[in-house]
């Protein structure tokens, strides 16, 4: 199975990350526009990925004949759906410039914690899943 797409996904919510930051490290007011546009772009990689995932990856992982890798793939999946539905929450409730400049410090406590849930199972899937995946097809 070619992964490669799931990867290039990574990096680019990877990057959206990263620019959201510092957009908030600026001004979360400030920059409110730009950081619901940035979110609202994001959404969109993250559900397609997430789609994907669910109806092409993680079918073809349940049927694979390596046990162990289909073990994985059913846990991770169940894992995602908490990740999943977390950031979907949040990135509905931060699309507006209004909302992001009337509650700036609670969008911050939102988004650092949100972001670096799906940040870090992004990075772990990364070192982890993907890898694991990559030898089945070996």
């Amino acid at each position: 199975m070619n992964i490669d797409k799931f990867k290039q996904q990574h990096v680019e919510i990877l990057d959206a990350i990263a620019v959201l930051r510092a957009l908030v490290q600026a001004g979360t007011s400030l920059h409110a526009a730009e950081i619901s546009q940035k979110i609202i772009a994001m959404s969109s990689i993250v559900k397609l990925h997430l789609a994907v995932e669910d109806k092409t990856l993680y079918p073809a992982l349940a049927a694979s004949p390596d046990l162990k890798l289909a073990r994985m793939s059913q846990h991770y999946k169940e894992e995602m759906k908490g990740i999943a539905g977390s950031y979907l929450a949040f990135a509905a409730k931060w699309n507006s410039p209004r909302l992001l400049t009337e509650q700036p410090e609670l969008f911050r406590d939102e988004a650092n914690s949100v972001l670096k849930t799906l940040y870090d199972r992004m990075k772990k899937e990364d070192r982890e899943f993907y890898p694991a995946i990559e030898a089945g097809n070996s």
